[in-house]
């Protein structure tokens, strides 16, 4: 059973967190290098919330959207 647990550990350690501990050597010589990839989320979702906003100012202006607050039954 030990035996077992023991693989979980170097299956986790050694294949799936590879990327992680990849990571965390290059923070130790380049700063911006391992943070890389948090640069690019962030710039992914700052695109996207300008994509959402546009969308969401587009219904608004198209009058697609229902403003009136009887416009489900639950509210009356």
């Amino acid at each position: 059973m030990r035996a077992f647990f023991e693989g979980i550990q170097w299956l986790f350690e050694n294949i799936f967190f590879a990327l992680h501990n990849y990571l965390r050597e290059l923070e130790r010589v380049c700063w911006a290098g391992a943070n890389t990839i948090n640069w690019i989320f962030m710039a992914i979702c700052a695109v996207a919330i300008v994509y959402w906003c546009k969308q969401l100012k587009l219904h608004q202006d198209s009058g697609q959207e229902d403003q009136d607050t009887t416009a489900h039954s639950f509210l009356k």
